[in-house]
């Protein structure tokens, strides 16, 4: 019992925290103009929700260990999406949430996970080994899908005519989610069943960097069963989503106060939900097995898009709550050189530390322009 309490405090803390905020800390929230409340509040509830969230990971990573590539990475990417969704959903929820909350949020992810998490993950892979190896089809596979999908739900709508701003209309919303989500259903089918190979490490080449064994971390595996880790990784991802509300109007009113640009809220909820997948696309790729950095990467990108434009659209036409997917003209600049830029950095067969540092550069770019646009 011991045992079972230290390996899930992280469950514990987070559960007891949401039964706190949600009884005698409600009316903590009513007046949120005292910077000492204000602070303490998020400290607290961002460092639940982050805690849990790696530990989801945890649960995720022995699963993937039980079940194998490309199951891990694709439990673990769920896993954070959901985490992402539920806390744009609340925000949205509140009322007070600006129209481009979630584009704002996806191009973060898009922004984070193609420029800093992929630009970081080359340059300790390069740095460390010189040269590291992917399996092509793969990559491919995932970028053909993904920039299909990010010009269809983030360029397209910059240059529909049927509504008055960079939105879509009811029709074009619904037949857009269903062609998202019937893309990824498709995409999962190749990357799970049919062309499951495509997504798992390649065999070494002629020339490619010889790894010592000792180099290699392996995950040491918990000993508990794949009924006990999926159950907790859900009961963990429960405190999460309840506290994702809390955040949300948090968020909202240190914008506020601060007078802090209104994307600086989406990337805070990319970071929030994203932390955990870079840290294990980091240990990954210093473990010289770029093939699981690529496939978390990638696969999170994608599964924003695919995921989380159904969902707020979904939320959007519920509610009556009006949603700009289309970016301006910095944005969409931005997306499309990143866009190509991957294609071109996961178009040969290896990667080295030029490639992350252009990534790397890309990202700094992004930054600077939320502050000095």
């Amino acid at each position: 019992m011991l045992a079972l309490i230290r390996s899930e405090a992280a469950f514990i803390v987070a559960a007891a925290t949401t039964l706190v905020m949600y009884t005698v800390g409600e009316g903590w929230f009513y007046d949120l103009s005292d910077p000492l409340i204000f602070t303490g509040l998020f400290i607290w509830i961002f460092g639940a929700m982050i805690w849990s969230a790696f530990a989801a990971v945890g649960h995720a990573d022995e699963l993937a260990e039980i079940l194998g590539e490309p199951y891990g990475t694709l439990i673990l990417t769920i896993s954070v999406i959901s985490i992402e969704v539920a806390v744009i959903s609340a925000v949205m929820l509140t009322g007070q949430a600006s129209p481009e909350l979630a584009r704002d949020t996806m191009l973060a992810v898009l922004m984070i996970v193609l420029n800093g998490m992929v630009g970081l993950s080359l340059l300790i892979g390069g740095a460390r080994y010189g040269e590291q190896e992917y399996n092509l089809q793969g990559a491919r596979a995932f970028l053909a899908v993904l920039v299909t999908l990010a010009t269809i739900t983030l360029i397209l709508p910059r240059f529909t005519t049927s509504t008055a701003d960079p939105s879509l209309d009811t029709m074009q919303s619904i037949l857009f989610s269903i062609a998202t989500v019937a893309l990824y259903g498709t995409f999962l089918a190749i990357q799970t069943v049919r062309h499951r190979g495509y997504f798992v490490d390649p065999a070494p080449s002629v020339g490619a960097a010889v790894v010592p064994a000792e180099a290699v971390h392996h995950h040491t595996p918990s000993g508990r069963g794949a009924a006990f880790h999926a159950v907790f990784l859900v009961l963990t991802l429960v405190p999460i989503v309840l506290l994702s509300k809390k955040l949300a109007t948090l968020i909202d009113a240190g914008i506020v106060a601060l007078a802090a640009p209104v994307a600086l809220g989406g990337v805070l909820i990319a970071l929030l939900v994203l932390a955990p997948e870079g840290l294990a696309a980091f240990r990954a790729a210093n473990a010289n097995s770029l093939q699981r950095a690529v496939n978390i990467c990638l696969g999170s990108a994608l599964a924003t898009i695919s995921l989380t434009v159904p969902a707020v659209i979904v939320i959007g036409l519920v509610t009556d709550t009006h949603v700009i997917l289309g970016l301006d003209n910095t944005d969409m600049v931005l997306l499309t050189v990143t866009l190509i830029l991957s294609l071109m950095t996961f178009g040969g067969a290896r990667t080295s530390v030029l490639q992350g540092a252009v990534h790397l550069v890309l990202f700094f770019v992004y930054i600077v322009l939320i502050f000095d646009p």
